[in-house]
Parts: structure tokens; C-alpha cells; sequence
């Protein structure tokens, strides 16, 4: 098993001085349990650190203050765990259906010591309905079409989907421009982020998608329940049990 690389100077300017301890022991773990588990491929461990940790965290400097954010599909925690690390205001629901990975979620969590965190084994569309959130993030699920579709139905009146694509972004929107359209959404906005590090060649930048919603007062979401609550502790729902 290759191992973890030190982590470079650029983690100091993504993340701050007091997150810094809790970044390298997830990193850790990835690198050990989550190579062991296939969550992530051995191969990934060298470039760990740039790929993936400082990747994901680049998107914590878009989202709001004291936001409740989803992280649909995801996976190793990439980057809701990510964000929850570099974001200790943020409220952060991980969304995932296979159990092997919400397993492993919930033990991170535990570890971590992040109680804003709540683990739901479940698809997307289990939670339609249930509750909205100011943010949904997903990285490497599907293509913006499918996401929009699955993930906006969480997306708070005022909120937003950010969606973590690469030099493809362009395209997507365009290829997604009708479906958006037709769920009501307001066209799609391509966003880079880490320009600034990204100059003095200390890290790849990264792009998003912004898609909100065209009348945020015509959403009636959710159709039942209530919005997931800001002050809520951490702990784990399973949803819909699945074979992994």
C-alpha cells in the first residue's frame, strides 16, 4: 500500500490553523481504511492530498455562513466530510446509498469528532420531500442533467446545488440547459475557484456549477415534513437498506 505523502504547504492556506490536525487524521484514514475497504484505489493515496483533500476544500469558501448543506453521493466523504472539517459552522447531511460507505462515514464521523454530521443511507430520493438544505453538493455522481434532477428537490427556495465538475463543465450545462429549464431552474452558472493559489502554482483550480432556483418564491419544497434543523446534533438514519 503506497503511503501518505506529508501534506504540502498549500493545506495551511485552504484550510485554517485549527482544522489542520483533524485534516491530516481523515486523510490518515483514507489512506489506511479506506484503501482497505476499496473506498478509495491505492493508487489514489500519492496524490491524495491535492486531488482530493484540498480539491474538495477549495469549495468550502463558497458556501454561506451557518449553512445546512447535503452532500449527495458521497462516497469516502468527498466532500462533505471535507467541507464539515474545514466548515465547523456548517450543518452537513452525507448521503449515500451503499452500506460498506455509510459504514465506514459513520465511523469517521465518530472518530472525527464531528458532531454537525448525519449519515442517511439512502438515494436522493429518499430524502424528496423530507427536508431542504441551503447548499447540496455532489462530486463525480452523474451528469448535470440526472443531477439536477435528482438533487434539486433538496435545494432550500434560496439555495443552490454546487456541483464539483471538470473542464467539461461548459458542456454539461449545455447538454442540462433544458431539463433545468424544465424543473425551474435558472440557467446554470460555471464558477472556478483557487484561482488565486492556483496562480502562484500551488494547487489546480477547480470548477463548480451554480444552479438555483428562477423563482425562489414559487418553490413549495418540501411536499411533507420540515426543513432539516440548523441546530440539530449529529448521529445517522439508515434509509431504504441496500446490498453494497
Amino acid at each position: 500500500m503506497p503511503a501518505l505523502p506529508a501534506p504540502p504547504a498549500v493545506l495551511a492556506e485552504v484550510f485554517s490553523a485549527d482544522r489542520l490536525a483533524l485534516v491530516q487524521e481523515y486523510a490518515d484514514l483514507l489512506a489506511t481504511d479506506g484503501v482497505v475497504r476499496g473506498l478509495i484505489g491505492p493508487r489514489e493515496t500519492p496524490r491524495l492530498w491535492e486531488r482530493h483533500l484540498i480539491n474538495c476544500g477549495l469549495l468550502a469558501a463558497a458556501l454561506p455562513a451557518d449553512a445546512t448543506v447535503a452532500d449527495v453521493g458521497s462516497g469516502a466523504g468527498l466532500p462533505g466530510l471535507v467541507l464539515a472539517i474545514a466548515r465547523p459552522d456548517l450543518r452537513v447531511t452525507l448521503i449515500e446509498p451503499l452500506l460498506r460507505r455509510t459504514t465506514f462515514l459513520e465511523e469517521a464521523v465518530e472518530r472525527l469528532g464531528l458532531e454537525q454530521v448525519t449519515v442517511i443511507r439512502g438515494r436522493a430520493d429518499a430524502v424528496h420531500g423530507v427536508a431542504t438544505y441551503d447548499v447540496v453538493t455532489a462530486r463525480a455522481v452523474a451528469a448535470l442533467d440526472k443531477l439536477a434532477t435528482w438533487c434539486m428537490p433538496l435545494v432550500a427556495p434560496q439555495g443552490a446545488l454546487l456541483a464539483m465538475k471538470g473542464s467539461s463543465a461548459a458542456d454539461e450545462v449545455a447538454a442540462a440547459a433544458e431539463t433545468c429549464r424544465r424543473l425551474g431552474c435558472a440557467p446554470a452558472v460555471v464558477e472556478e475557484l483557487g484561482a488565486e493559489l492556483a496562480a502562484e502554482g500551488a494547487v489546480e483550480p477547480i470548477r463548480i456549477v451554480r444552479l438555483s432556483w428562477a423563482d425562489p418564491a414559487r418553490v413549495s419544497l418540501p411536499l411533507r415534513g420540515q426543513r432539516a434543523p440548523r441546530g440539530s446534533r449529529g448521529g445517522s438514519s439508515r434509509r431504504k437498506r441496500r446490498k453494497s
